[in-house]
């Protein structure tokens, strides 16, 4: 069977995988993410330990950005203006194809988990519908009409401007570009920051809780209207919490006020809003579709 090898390269960790598809899983590496030299040496250390015994067909990155993901581009596979230290323009597919000799695929980390739940978890069968992680950041990747989405580069979902009340929330928001946009107000470090506690400390009847799912139904509700998705999927760290689902899809109906009528949003939200059916390798497993495709599989 042809292997691939997956890296879920996210902000604050590197995940590497090396697969023949969702069930044949053979290794599993990971390590902090440090700086590009260091962190890329690593993962292309654990892939030469692998091609030693059998080839690659290739590679899948699915990367924190944002990036540039056009291969027409000059600038392709690199990171490009994140606000994370050291990686700003770093080399990600050039420095991977150098030393590996594989195809490599590429795009956001949101895109190839948006991918992998396509091919093998809970969006099967669909062909327009957005994935959505809420973790360290908040991002979102988009299939429509088959097609992962791209335009002048690619989704930012995560920074669309959403109301914010500072009389409930005085909050300023975490993102270092735009204060309170989406993932300002709802990611990971901004829970932390407002109640100076993990989420994962918090108790399942913490006021936060309501706070943060009112600002994940608002993009919600923003996504809905815009793409008219046959599913979103929401996963990433902050999703972990049991409570979370149903307090979101609640607040996204009353959002939305009876105004989209179909019963996936008045009588089915429960199959409508759900967690990766690929669980916590949705992103990993992205990356080696994106390797398969990357082949030509």
């Amino acid at each position: 069977m042809a292997l691939y090898g997956g890296i879920e390269a996210g902000g604050t960790k590197f995940v590497c995988a090396i697969a023949g598809g969702p069930d044949d899983l053979r290794d599993e590496i990971r390590f902090p993410t440090t700086t590009p030299d260091e962190t890329l040496a690593q993962a292309i250390d654990f892939f030469k330990s692998h091609q030693m015994d059998e080839p690659l067909q290739a590679i899948g990155v699915a990367c924190f950005g944002p990036i540039d993901p056009n291969p027409a581009s000059p600038t392709f596979g690199y990171v490009t203006t994140t606000p994370k230290p050291h990686w700003a323009h770093a080399d990600v597919v050039g420095r991977l194809q150098a030393a590996l000799h594989a195809p490599v695929g590429f795009d956001t980390d949101v895109n190839g988990a948006a991918l992998g739940e396509h091919r093998w978890g809970a969006a099967q069968g669909l062909d327009t519908f957005v994935y959505l992680t809420i973790g360290t950041g908040l991002g979102g990747g988009a299939m429509v009409n088959g097609r992962l989405l791209h335009g002048m580069m690619h989704a930012e979902m995560g920074h669309m401007r959403i109301p914010h009340d500072l009389a409930r929330d005085p909050y300023p928001g975490w993102c270092s570009y735009h204060g309170d946009c989406w993932e300002g107000l709802a990611c990971g470090p901004a829970i932390e920051a407002r109640w100076q506690m993990k989420g994962r400390d918090l108790t399942p009847d913490h006021p936060a809780w309501a706070l943060e799912a009112h600002y994940l139904a608002l993009g919600v509700a923003n996504i809905i209207v815009t793409l008219s998705p046959q599913r979103i999927i929401m996963g990433g760290g902050v999703m972990d919490q049991q409570q979370i689902f149903p307090m979101v899809r609640k607040e996204v109906q009353k959002l939305l006020n009876g105004y989209v009528q179909k019963a996936e949003i008045q009588q089915q939200i429960d199959d409508y809003i759900v967690p990766p059916g690929l669980g916590n390798h949705a992103g990993v497993l992205g990356a080696i579709a994106l390797a398969m495709d990357a082949a030509g599989e």
